[in-house]
């Protein structure tokens, strides 16, 4: 099924693209994946360590898990699995599946949008995911967030390529490794039936509910049972709705914290999410009909999980489940820095939205929330702390930092905090200098005004 896009006008060629700068900024992207692979150590515990020991017991023993985390993305890290048993270094391939599901998603999109977008944009889209997103902290485990992420934002850059199918087929395996996003999934394709006029395409929904039923039928001996059944609840503590089963978090409260909770909101984890730039877009109709769809399957993981009881994501950084809130924030802030024709407040807000999700994805990388657990889950029993790392931000895994001095950093998170504060910094020049020039078109006149006063 082909797609028409409409091309740029004439004042934003595809072709023009300055070959000194697409090297730099190419040579930024493969260094930078360059230090999260041999710079940056790994994490290992949580959900991540479950999922790796289901593989394991798979692979080694042949046993098939009944957990519950989903089986779907670790099955496709089992090359990863061979390998470091045939090489002889444990865990070390595996545990950098979700920076290789990364630098594969960034590879696809460049290679599949490359003729359809202004390669300057969709170099600055990658470099902002790459290094100013939560996808920094996400890279560092082997959670299944990454997984589902990186196989929806394929899929819908596909479906601009005119694979449909295949594009679709590859939103529904990576939303069968997270079930719960099966609601986003289907509001992500209500926008696209509105858009084709084809009803047909809600049999993608239907194969991604295959899915989940498939795997949960073979692992647990039934198609609806999803392993959460037992002790899925939190632990009761001062906040007036915890301890409740499932889904049972009010609405309300539970997208109000996703959204402005200073430990735990998109406003400060993915600032660019919130930035308008659906106007910047009317000559990129690919840019326009994917940042669309994105952001349908955002707002759908946004009233799922809102209602969640674990809406936080508990110790981890962030807004844990809303991951894929990276790709159109990032996007939309690549937009406003391509554009050059904006006013002073709309740069200003622009610079401010870019130095946030500049340090988010710094401080991701590199702090993450090793220290916030220690005060808000000092005994790990009561929990009665956690509502200061939610809400408080001196205790924020963004600030907290500069309040307690973070830990101390290995010698390749230095390295890598350096290089990755230079990309910010090459990231920030556009717009700052775009707003010095506003500035000093004010100071002309107000320069004059004052000198033109007497007593």
């Amino acid at each position: 099924m082909n797609i028409r896009v409409v091309e740029p006008p004439n004042h934003v060629p595809l072709e023009d693209d300055n070959r000194v700068v697409a090297r730099v900024e190419t040579g930024l992207i493969v260094a930078g994946f360059a230090g999260m692979v041999f710079l940056l150590p790994r994490m290992y515990w949580g959900d991540g360590a479950v999922r790796y020991f289901q593989l394991t017991a798979l692979l080694a023993q042949g046993t098939v898990p009944e957990g519950k985390y989903s089986m779907v993305g670790p099955l496709f890290s089992a090359p990863l699995w061979l390998i470091e048993k045939i090489v002889g270094s444990p865990e070390w391939w595996t545990l950098r599946y979700n920076l290789l599901l990364l630098v594969g998603g960034v590879a696809f999109v460049w290679f599949a949008l490359r003729d359809r977008l202004p390669r300057p944009l969709l170099r600055r889209f990658i470099l902002l995911l790459v290094f100013a997103s939560m996808f920094t902290h996400h890279q560092l485990s082997y959670n299944g967030e990454v997984f589902t992420a990186i196989l929806v934002l394929i899929g819908t850059v596909a479906l601009l390529g005119g694979k449909a199918w295949p594009g679709w087929l590859t939103v529904a395996i990576g939303v069968a490794n997270t079930p719960a996003a099966l609601p986003a999934m289907a509001l992500m394709t209500a926008k696209w039936i509105w858009d084709v006029r084809r009803l047909r395409w809600v049999l993608a929904v239907c194969a991604a509910v295959a899915l989940v039923m498939a795997e949960a039928w073979l692992r647990r001996g039934s198609p609806f049972a999803t392993g959460y059944e037992a002790d899925n609840q939190g632990r009761r503590t001062i906040m007036p709705y915890s301890g409740l089963p499932g889904f049972s978090y009010p609405i309300f409260f539970g997208v109000l914290s996703l959204i402005f909770s200073f430990g735990k909101g998109l406003l400060f984890f993915a600032p660019g999410l919130f930035l308008p730039v659906r106007q910047r877009l009317r000559h990129l109709a690919a840019g326009r009909q994917l940042y669309d769809l994105w952001l349908a399957f955002v707002i759908g993981l946004l009233l799922l999980y809102g209602m969640y009881w674990a809406w936080s994501g508990s110790l981890f950084w962030g807004p844990r489940y809303l991951l894929f809130a990276a790709v159109p924030a990032a996007f939309a802030l690549a937009v406003r820095c391509y554009q050059s024709d904006a006013s002073a407040v709309a740069d200003l807000v622009t610079v401010m939205a870019l130095g946030l999700s500049v340090w988010a994805g710094l401080n991701g990388a590199v702090f993450g929330d090793v220290d916030v657990p220690k005060v808000c889950w000092p005994d790990r029993v009561g929990y009665y702390e956690a509502p200061i790392c939610f809400y408080t931000p001196e205790f924020s895994a963004l600030w907290h930092p500069f309040v307690a001095g973070g830990k101390p950093l290995t010698v390749g998170q230095w390295i890598y905090l350096g290089y990755g504060l230079a990309v910010g910094a090459y990231l920030m020049a556009g717009p700052l200098l775009r707003l010095a020039g506003h500035l000093r078109t004010w100071a002309i006149p107000a320069a004059a005004w004052v000198r033109g006063v007497r007593w």
